[in-house]
């Protein structure tokens, strides 16, 4: 190969744009020169040729095989181009179901679900002549102010680590590559705010943000790694050996491709200032381990040509990024490909699609406050009064990177392409024997209180107010949440809090319904004089969001989302983990009250469930496993599902240690009076940390041991690690989820107050 042809398999090319601008200086940095031009000499990536405008697929299928078969007729080698698209709430193009966004996988603490949404993903990508998905990301949650919380899955490490790692396996079972993203440190930013320096520890890095990124590259074998805009203690991480070749590579046996996110190797110069120029950033990322440059070739191509010609040596630099390239399209069988047959019929919202939509927003649906109000029923002649800015409308469902929220904003005269009724369209679907009155009261953003008489109105009237609220999900200034969107406050946006104040105040009980990217300060309406009667938060629930929700409101279907995050009690309180130290906590010492006002694993049912038997043995070694069993059982009077969730504490080891640590979850579904002995085997690895020498270790000493939440520990237990400090080897980093067994008849149910 030549130099040229090298260097054309190390960029993307973000063809047919128009006047589309759907990233931060994609103007300005995008190269001036003219695609054909630009493949020449072949082509890495074509970048987001469905997902940048709102293009017919079909028609668009059609102009990519015959630009694929160009590329192999055209070009000296003829090999074609990698394809890649965001994907993380579905394919993000025009008529392609949106799912509920990753923070609500979180919420569902259900893998196997989510493995089977990345598998109808990655088939209509497949379908589409896509290759390559920017997606999962596998940022752990460590700060609510920052605006992108909404592309991720949770606060706590295993849990983004076991969900990422199902979405992973879904998405590659259809022949698709997953790109894990940002590695690594990407969403400790300096006060919440995007692309802000972190300042994460060794430790930190260790044991929180490293550990989901490994499952997935070990257990989930994914194909590519997309590097963090972060900058640590310094340290771009695209300009870093130690994050892409050290750590991913020789530690953990990575053989995949690691692309650069979007115009990060030119942001070596342009933001870091740590290059003198493109070249001499072309030269730090591939050093580095950046192989492939995205979005388009602004470093990669004359740069570091002309910075070659200089230093000749940079050559074994390129050829060890193009071999993964090259390799990673044999994989992909592209080297093969003949591009004869473009699809002629798609369906990307199939009942399939939106069946599996349904259940994972339903699961994800988090009951936070219910003072006897839910459910409501549905008796003939029931008035509801719904109001809210969120309740109309489908853009409240989705989150920034949906298609609709990050792209066809742009176009507002082009429809939807799939069906997304609203939360007030569930309402009246599931409430039709209802009297219902709908005014939005105010809007998301804003100081605008003239709707609030027409609301107040309403709920006067009514036996019960839905009120809806929350946030707008956008890029950069455009919305209330979404990349680029961080916040100084954890109040609710705009005039909300007011609008639910003053229709409480009429004396209606009111339901709030939070649809959100984030968790909000919400303790004014959970407790205390002011509490609202029932609360229910929903994170962006994706397409059949709003047929979700009625149900749960309606009794239909129990909630079962638990919170993946803490509920926050104020923005001066951030940033805040339940994975703290005692140090971490509230104490005497310290006027500060950092608590939330409801913790990590929280979400009430319309049941009761009760936890007994906590069983562990005695000892346990430090490099073999620990056997935990509790028995969970319904003792309600309604069938649903819980989320037994086992956690642990390790006191007096080398280095301090979270007061409490998740690890092991599974959801049980269990009818009125039935029980389950739920069992977790856990890997010795899983209570690994850091050490002096910042080896992950496994050291002898007691375990606490206990089921409830982070914050609740309803029945507990204890065992001692025995044996010699045990350092973590890559067969300790076992996915695995918990075994239940059912009782094999339901037993009389006791009489209960109701659930609170």
């Amino acid at each position: 190969m030549t130099l040229d042809e090298k260097l054309a398999q190390l960029v993307g090319f973000w063809v047919d744009q128009g006047d589309d601008i759907v990233a931060p200086l994609q103007g300005e940095m995008a190269t001036s020169t003219l695609y054909t031009d630009a493949s020449a000499h072949g082509l890495g990536h074509l970048t987001r040729v469905y997902g940048t405008r709102p293009v017919d697929p079909i028609e668009r299928a059609q102009w990519l095989w015959s630009e694929q078969k160009r590329l192999r007729e055209t070009s000296r080698l003829g090999i074609p181009a990698i394809v890649h698209e965001e994907c993380l709430t579905g394919l993000a193009a025009w008529q392609a179901a949106t799912f509920p966004t990753p923070l609500a996988w979180g919420a569902a603490f259900d893998p196997t679900l989510v493995a089977e949404m990345a598998a109808v993903i990655g088939g209509s990508m497949r379908e589409l002549g896509i290759h390559q998905g920017l997606a999962p990301v596998l940022d752990v949650v460590r700060d609510p102010r920052w605006g992108r919380v909404d592309e991720c899955i949770s606060e706590d490490p295993y849990v983004v680590g076991v969900i990422g790692t199902a979405y992973v396996r879904g998405l590659q079972s259809q022949g698709v590559h997953a790109t894990l993203k940002h590695f690594v440190g990407y969403s400790g930013s300096q006060a919440g705010r995007n692309h802000a320096p972190v300042h994460a520890g060794p430790r930190e890095l260790a044991d929180v943000y490293l550990p989901p990124f490994e499952m997935a590259v070990i257990e989930g074998r994914a194909r590519s790694v997309m590097n963090s805009y972060a900058e640590i203690d310094g340290l771009p991480a695209a300009a870093t050996p130690a994050y892409l070749t050290d750590i991913l590579r020789e530690r953990w046996g990575f053989d995949g491709v690691t692309v650069a996110d979007y115009f990060s190797v030119a942001f070596l110069h342009t933001m870091h200032q740590l290059a003198p120029g493109r070249g001499e950033a072309a030269a730090l990322a591939l050093r580095a381990g950046v192989d492939v440059e995205l979005p388009t070739g602004d470093a990669y191509t004359a740069p570091l040509r002309e910075l070659i010609a200089q230093h000749p040596e940079l050559v074994a630099l390129v050829d060890r990024a193009v071999l993964r390239v090259l390799s990673q399209k044999e994989e992909l069988g592209l080297l093969d490909e003949q591009f004869e047959t473009p699809p002629t019929v798609i369906d990307l919202d199939s009942p399939t699609h939106r069946n599996l939509a349904r259940r994972l927003a339903e699961e994800s649906v988090v009951l936070l406050r219910n003072d006897a109000l839910l459910p409501l029923g549905a008796a003939p002649g029931l008035r509801i009064a719904v109001s809210g800015p969120n309740a109309a409308g489908h853009a409240a469902l989705m989150g920034c990177y949906s298609f609709a929220n990050h792209v066809l904003a742009h176009h507002p005269e082009t429809p939807l392409g799939f069906d997304a009724p609203s939360v007030l369209d569930g309402i009246r679907e599931r409430f039709a024997a209802a009297e219902i009155t709908f005014s939005a009261g105010c809007a998301v953003e804003g100081d605008d209180r003239s709707g609030f008489a027409a609301a107040i109105a309403d709920a006067k009237d009514a036996d019960v107010a839905v009120v809806v609220v929350g946030d707008s999900a956008g890029l950069f200034g455009r919305g209330t949440v979404g990349e680029g969107n961080d916040v100084s406050s954890l109040d609710l946006p705009g005039v909300q809090r007011d609008l639910v104040t003053a229709i409480a105040a009429t004396g209606t009980p009111v339901a709030m319904v939070v649809l959100s990217g984030r968790p909000y300060a919400l303790d004014w309406a959970l407790d205390g004089p002011d509490a609202v009667g029932a609360i229910v938060q929903a994170f962006f629930p994706g397409e059949e969001g709003g047929r979700a929700l009625a149900p749960i409101l309606a009794g239909d279907v129990s909630p079962s989302g638990r919170l993946p995050v803490s509920l926050p009690r104020s923005a001066g309180a951030q940033p805040y983990s339940y994975l703290h130290p005692l140090l971490g906590g509230p104490s005497e010492i310290t006027t500060a009250n950092s608590t939330p006002v409801r913790p990590f694993g929280f979400g009430l049912s319309y049941t009761s469930f009760q936890y007994t038997d906590l069983s562990a043995p005695e000892t346990a070694p430090t490099s073999g496993e620990l056997g935990v069993s509790v028995t969970v059982t319904n003792t309600g009077k309604r069938g649903a599902t819980d989320v037994v969730q086992l956690y642990a504490h390790t006191p007096y080891r080398s280095t301090t240690r979270p007061v409490a640590q998740l690890i092991g979850f599974e959801r049980v579904a269990l009818e009125p009076g039935q029980s389950a002995i739920v069992t977790f085997d856990v890997p010795s690895g899983r209570l690994a940390a850091a050490g002096l020498d910042l080896v992950r270790r496994v050291e002898p000493g007691e375990v606490e041991l206990w089921v409830g939440t982070a914050a609740d520990r309803a029945t507990s237990g204890s065992t001692t690690l025995v044996g010699e400090a045990h350092d973590v080897a890559l067969s300790d980093r076992r996915v695995t989820q918990a075994r239940s067994t059912l009782s094999p008849a339901a037993q009389p149910v006791p009489e209960l107050s109701a659930t609170n």
